[in-house]
């Protein structure tokens, strides 16, 4: 915007300096001098004014570029420190991945080892029914001994009764 001011205010120089060549042409063919001295001083006042007009667009035009340089600077830093937030955030993703294909390898070896331990359960509970099996085996084989060991018991016992009766009378 600030060329296409600079370039129209040349062009309208250019024009506004013709145009004045040309009426101090005419007006020396029919102005009287004392007017044609008051348009000379309106064109050199003119001519101030744009020289004027001139500086503070050059002065606008580097201003603006000065804040045009502060602002490209500005997002170079944010956008360098956006790429290195960035790089931040890469490197951590990485390592949560690598963390948790960790936690995923030990999950897999705790299932891995929960089955094992599912199975051995089993294996475990398959002998102790087996020995439950034998141990009421052994009770009833036991109890059955009792039994026999009192009969046996009550026939010793009737056996020294009977000896007891036995041996009086052939002793007499």
């Amino acid at each position: 915007q600030l060329l296409e001011a600079k370039a129209s205010l040349s062009l309208a120089q250019a024009q506004h300096t013709l145009q004045l060549q040309e009426a101090e042409a005419q007006i020396n063919n029919m102005v009287p001098k004392k007017q044609f001295e008051q348009l000379q001083n309106t064109l050199r006042e003119e001519q101030c004014k744009t020289q004027q007009l001139q500086e503070s667009l050059q002065q606008q035009a580097e201003q603006t570029c000065r804040q045009l340089v502060r602002t490209q600077e500005e997002h170079e830093h944010l956008l360098q420190a956006a790429v290195e937030q960035a790089e931040g955030l890469e490197q951590s993703l990485r390592n949560a991945e690598a963390v948790l294909a960790e936690r995923a390898a030990q999950l897999r070896d705790a299932q891995a080892q929960q089955s094992r331990n599912k199975l051995l359960i089993e294996e475990l509970r398959g002998e102790n029914r087996r020995f439950a099996m034998d141990l009421q085996v052994a009770e009833l084989k036991q109890k059955s001994m009792k039994e026999k060991n009192q009969l046996l018991e009550e026939q010793a016992s009737a056996l020294k009764q009977l000896i007891g009766k036995i041996t009086p009378a052939s002793l007499s």
